[in-house]
């Protein structure tokens, strides 16, 4: 006979499983006072299998200073779950923008929601 707990464990661990496939990221988009850069190429962050495990979803405010040639130079976090910041982050260093006159800073948001 199977203790009830253990039945429900191992119920909930098959549930888990089965709605890690429905977890997905969004990039929300830009938002800064000047003109916006076009993303040119566009690195989606993995969603960390701790977040997944956990059910973590959230928005990640990321700043990336692109350089004039389009590729981003530095990136600084400005908001988000500590479990999600890194594959952002990660993500975001691998963008590249549109060429510009001048180097520009871009506020992006990753949002990574279950579904």
């Amino acid at each position: 006979m199977v203790h009830p707990f253990i039945r429900r464990v191992a119920t909930l661990v098959v549930a888990a499983a089965s709605c890690s496939a429905l977890l997905s990221v969004v990039v929300v988009g830009q938002k800064q006072d000047h003109a916006v850069r076009k993303i040119v190429t566009r690195v989606e962050p993995v969603y960390p299998d701790l977040a997944k495990r956990m059910h973590v979803a959230g928005v990640v405010k990321v700043e990336a200073v692109v350089g004039a040639n389009g590729v981003v130079k530095s990136t600084r976090v400005l908001g988000g779950n500590p479990v999600l910041i890194e594959s952002a982050t990660d993500a975001v260093r691998k963008w590249k923008f549109e060429a510009a006159s001048a180097q520009s800073t871009e506020v992006l948001q990753l949002t990574f929601q279950v579904h």
